[in-house]
């Protein structure tokens, strides 16, 4: 590889360890009915998030079906930014692509294998137009297949003589990397849920807590802390945490987890016990591209079950989930230490003088 003059590739290994296994179930883990059990792999200087991660792991593992996920919705976006001399020019130009989807499909479809066009969404502001491309890319995270595929539109919009002029290949609108709310409303990656319900006995006896006091803390902290705070489509503790572990363990891109940890915890307590939930709205993760041929993470794919035959974007939607549920974990294993006082660093302290060899 050529590289600029005086660099030097270097290559330094993060401390990773697999936890679990975890058990979980879902149409993208394991056929309807039944449930599978998987080691996840974490990439962390912070080495706690293994044994906490491990906990809600091993708790998952007591309970039948363990941890259920569901995908929502995938999709993958590029917003274009055209300029028109008026708002009444960029208006009309809007209605004039609206009604030409099926053009641009195709425009699409003829220039990729796997990208196709799935929903066209345009914006107004003064005289730009935004138009927010949605597309499928399978098994990819597909920045770079959109980006292509968005070049591609822009040439024959600006060829209908709408009377606009070309902007930017991505004005923001999309939105890749930054923390904004169209992700979560009109839909950016993959959207999971992962759910669990505990009974009582297990949320006492593995969790130290009650589920009074986790359904408490999930509002108190989570919903009125991160609103008072100004937090966006977001009340969570820590999904970032697992999430970066296992976006570099997998060769994932990981600045993602700016809008991938843009999720919100919810919890009940129920008559039957605690009702746990993650929801990530936008987690853009992919099984091929950039950094899946290295040998680590094609080994870390293969163990998670993320190469096998399996129909287009079953693998990463596979990924997505089985992230989804990690996160479930670290955040299960976090609120409950937070239930008790002085707890979260007395073992934070207890296993950072395990490591230092101190006992």
């Amino acid at each position: 590889m050529n590289q600029p003059a005086g660099s030097r590739e270097t290559v330094t290994a993060i401390p990773t360890t697999w936890v679990g296994p975890l058990r979980v179930s879902g149409a993208a883990l394991a056929p309807v009915g039944t449930h599978t059990e998987v080691a996840v792999p974490l990439a962390t200087y912070e080495t706690p998030l293994w044994p906490s991660v491990g906990r809600g792991a091993s708790i998952s593992r007591e309970i039948e079906g363990g941890i259920r996920t569901v995908i929502v919705d995938e999709r993958m976006t590029r917003s274009t930014l055209f300029v028109a001399d008026s708002a009444i020019t960029a208006e009309a130009a809007a209605q004039g692509i609206r009604h030409r989807l099926a053009e641009l499909e195709a425009v699409v479809e003829a220039g990729s294998k796997h990208a196709r066009l799935i929903e066209i969404h345009p914006e107004v502001v003064g005289n730009l137009l935004f138009v927010r491309f949605a597309f499928r890319t399978n098994d990819a995270s597909g920045h770079n297949m959109v980006t292509a595929a968005s070049d591609a539109l822009m040439e024959r919009i600006l060829s209908w003589d709408l009377g606009l002029g070309y902007g930017s290949v991505s004005g923001n609108f999309c939105s890749d990397k930054k923390a904004t709310a169209v992700n979560g409303i009109r839909g950016r990656g993959r959207n999971v849920v992962a759910e669990i319900l505990l009974p009582h006995e297990v949320v006492e006896r593995r969790l130290r807590s009650t589920a009074a006091k986790m359904t408490d803390i999930v509002v108190r902290k989570n919903l009125v802390g991160s609103t008072i705070a100004g937090a966006l489509r977001s009340a969570n503790a820590h999904y970032a945490n697992m999430l970066l572990a296992f976006y570099l363990a997998t060769g994932q891109d990981a600045a993602n987890i700016v809008e991938g940890s843009q999720g919100i915890t919810y919890a009940e307590n129920r008559d039957e016990g605690l009702y746990f939930s993650t929801t990530l709205p936008h987690l853009i993760v992919g099984t091929v591209g950039n950094g899946k041929h290295l040998p680590h993470v094609d080994e870390a794919l293969t163990r998670l079950g993320c190469r096998e035959d399996r129909e287009p974007g079953a693998n990463a939607g596979r990924l997505a989930a089985l992230m989804a549920a990690t996160v479930l974990c670290g955040e299960l294993s976090l609120l409950a230490a937070q239930t008790n006082p002085g707890e979260l660093m007395a073992t934070h302290m207890e296993m950072e003088r395990r490591e230092a060899g101190q006992e």
